[in-house]
């Protein structure tokens, strides 16, 4: 059952993540999408590879919690990035 909220969470954490790029980054890209593929697929990441490195629950909760945010405003700013150099 944890799973389930983990992808809920990263399902939020994307929204929220695609509206603050949107204020940042003032375009017409649809940031929403992209935010929570982002999000979800790290805080899956997270949940599993952390536990096989660090036998931590607290670490691991810090990961999930903070990792997915900032790879997604990452991958959001390299397509802005990769676009703007071509």
């Amino acid at each position: 059952m944890e799973i389930l909220y983990l992808v809920l969470a990263m399902i939020v954490v994307g929204l929220i993540i695609g509206y603050i790029a949107g204020l940042i980054w003032k375009d017409d890209f649809n940031n929403y999408p992209t935010a929570i593929i982002a999000a979800v697929i790290t805080g899956l990441l997270d949940w599993f590879v952390i536990p096989m490195i660090v036998s931590s629950e607290t670490l691991k909760w810090i990961g999930v919690a903070l990792e997915p945010p900032l790879v997604a405003l990452g991958v959001l700013w390299l397509i802005r990035y990769s676009k703007n150099r071509q």
